[in-house]
């Protein structure tokens, strides 16, 4: 192959900084997925509701998940459909069709619904009934969710910069820049707002905290390096959720590192080497993570000791998991969700959902899971009790 065409060919991997790489999660995976064993069903779960969200998801990689809020579900489509629904029932509160190129969010704050673009923009709505608020403009697409909390929207982009921006009029207040690898996993880890902390994870392996008041740098920690032999090989991107529970912060990297931070100095408590691109869940003492070849982990929070492991799931491409009671639910991309009993790690029940899998993370409102699968479909499940 002729020496210039390889510049050529990696800038068709990279979008402003952020490669077309996908991670273990997405439906072109090489890798054949484990085939489902067969258990005895211990657990009802039956489906509540169910409601159309537009055209759901393109193959962009766009990060549209549906966010709760007092009652309230929210959640957008890829060609910037967006809408609120009654949580208990389904029953559509308001929807607006705005054309726009929808790629992160929503975000929710009392009253203010928050959506980032590929275009770079963020856009805030009245949650109440879906008036635009105002637009702001940033410097690349956002596909992690604005996120508000004392009068400040922090806005990630995907070319590493952050801004904080008023939350009445889009202003700008503060920007915060650091530098990202030029192949990177297509996603970016939502702000994690804290007591007037901002916490934020890079594609570099790195995590941040900045005051939420005017940005400025408070610590930084790098919980895992790029190193290796190859780009692939140096993929070392914190893209899933951050969690702070108690003092510490939770936090997993997609090079082997799952790990817990002190939150005022970022100083490492603990870590276990466990590949995951999609963030934890957690309860008071357990941490549930799916890693990235398909392996479902529960471990103690407060040290990283391992209480059980699931490999049944081996590349079936799973969510982010989340606790309903006494079960960790993980979704698989073929649109199977699976409810999981924490105390052994067993199958307790499984539920088919949609064959494209799902366009993010269960969400669990006190009884009630809610998931929303790549076609659009928002579906409440609730589990009862044990099978005789």
């Amino acid at each position: 192959m002729n020496k210039w065409l390889y510049p050529a060919l990696a800038a068709l991997l990279l979008l402003n900084g952020c490669s077309w790489i996908k991670s273990w999660g997405d439906d072109d995976d090489p890798d054949a997925p484990a085939e489902l064993v067969e258990f005895e069903p211990t657990l009802k779960v039956g489906k509540v509701w169910s409601t159309g969200v537009g055209s759901g998801l393109d193959k962009a990689g766009r990060q549209l998940w549906p966010v709760y809020s007092s009652g309230s579900l929210y959640a957008a489509d890829y060609k910037g459909l967006l809408m609120a629904v009654d949580a208990n029932n389904g029953n559509k509160r308001w929807e607006i069709k705005t054309k726009l190129p929808f790629t992160g969010g929503p975000g929710i704050s009392d009253d203010l619904l928050l959506m980032g673009t590929q275009d770079g923009e963020v856009y805030a709505f009245d949650a109440n009934s879906g008036t635009q608020l105002w637009s702001a403009t940033v410097t690349s697409e956002v596909l992690a969710a604005p996120m508000e909390s004392d009068g400040i929207v922090v806005v990630r982009c995907i070319d590493g910069r952050v801004f904080g921006l008023d939350a009445d009029t889009g202003r700008r207040v503060w920007i915060y820049d650091h530098s990202v690898p030029l192949l990177s996993l297509r996603g970016n880890a939502p702000p994690l707002l804290r007591a007037g902390v901002v916490f934020l994870g890079y594609d570099g392996g790195q995590v941040v905290a900045l005051r939420q008041d005017d940005g400025t740098l408070m610590w930084e920690q790098t919980l895992v390096t790029t190193e290796g032999r190859t780009e692939l090989e140096r993929l070392s991107d914190i893209d899933g959720q951050l969690v702070f529970i108690a003092s510490d912060l939770l936090v997993s990297s997609y090079k082997n590192r799952l790990a817990s931070l002190a939150a005022d100095s970022g100083r490492l408590l603990w870590f276990k080497d466990i590949s995951s691109a999609s963030g934890v869940a957690v309860d008071r003492v357990h941490l549930a993570v799916s890693d990235r070849d398909g392996n479902l982990w529960l471990v103690d929070r407060r040290n990283g000791s391992e209480f059980w492991k699931n490999n049944q799931l081996f590349h079936r491409g799973l969510t982010r998991p989340a606790i309903y009671g006494s079960f960790v639910v993980v979704g698989d991309r073929e649109g199977y969700l699976h409810w999981i009993n924490i105390s052994d790690g067993i199958f307790a029940a499984r539920v088919k959902v949609g064959g494209k899998g799902f366009s993010g993370p269960p969400l669990v409102v006190g009884n009630t899971l809610y998931v929303m699968t790549k076609k659009g479909e928002l579906v409440a499940f609730r589990a009862g009790a044990a099978l005789n």
